[in-house]
């Protein structure tokens, strides 16, 4: 094994499944992690132990902070001391339309999850890390997944866009606490990646796509996040701490 063990929260489908079992492939143990039990949660952990590394589902909706110990708890016992926690974990808006109509319940809801759930566990996470030895030859870090609206402003979610800023600085502020006891904090922006999230709103951003709206003239696909999140959770971009990684195909580039 490879020592390393990585919580991936949001797990069940999309960008979480997709990089819980790009970790698993490279030897990581994993635990992942999902609001409520769920037959793909379970499907993701038979296809980790099928790849011959430990596995178990950590439930529990991170937005709940008195389970966020239960859950780091269920994570080790499964699969040892954690390296590597996956923020990623996130919910939309409850429904798109005008700015002022923004209800406070869709508002809580995006921060409870995107930012204050992922605040809190990545504090969690932190104080069990500080309080042993460092496992030797070992990269430990943070990867938060934020989303390219932490910049780029849609006024048709703009409580996602505020949740996401928020969870952008989140992974700034650990980077900087982490940093001299050489635990990194990164952020992966994903554009418009193709998941059940965006399956709504698919059709019209293919065709804004095919207009320019990307530089890569195609939705991205959650396979296209693993392999950021590799390099990181092995260090092999341990420099860049409190840096965002833009994996939007070109979005967010400035062009006149």
């Amino acid at each position: 094994m490879t020592g390393y063990a990585a919580l991936v929260t949001g797990a069940g489908r999309g960008i979480g499944r997709a990089v819980a079992l790009g970790l698993g492939a490279n030897g990581f143990g994993i635990a992942v992690n999902d609001a409520s039990a769920s037959a793909e949660l379970d499907d993701v952990v038979a296809e980790l132990k099928a790849l011959g590394v430990p596995a178990v589902a950590a439930v529990g909706d991170v937005a709940d902070l008195s389970r966020l110990e239960a859950i780091l708890d269920v994570a080790e016992d499964g699969v040892g001391p954690l390296t590597t926690l996956v923020n990623n974990a996130g919910v939309s808006v409850l429904q798109r339309g005008d700015l002022l109509d923004v209800s406070p319940e869709s508002y809580d809801r995006c921060q409870n999850v995107n930012a204050r759930g992922a605040f809190f566990l990545a504090q969690a996470w932190a104080k069990r890390a500080l309080s042993r030895p460092p496992p030797a030859g070992r990269h430990r870090c943070i990867i938060t997944i934020s989303s390219s609206n932490a910049e780029a402003v849609s006024i048709a979610r703009g409580e996602y866009c505020v949740s996401k800023a928020a969870a952008s600085m989140i992974a700034r502020l650990f980077a900087v606490r982490l940093g001299a006891d050489e635990i990194g904090s990164y952020e992966i922006r994903p554009g418009l990646i193709e998941t059940a999230m965006t399956a709504v709103v698919k059709e019209s951003y293919e065709t804004r796509i095919k207009a320019g709206l990307t530089v890569v003239q195609r939705m991205g696909q959650p396979s296209d996040i693993v392999s950021i999140a590799i390099a990181l959770a092995t260090g092999q971009l341990a420099f860049c701490t409190g840096q965002a990684l833009a994996a939007d195909g070109g979005l967010t580039i400035p062009r006149f």
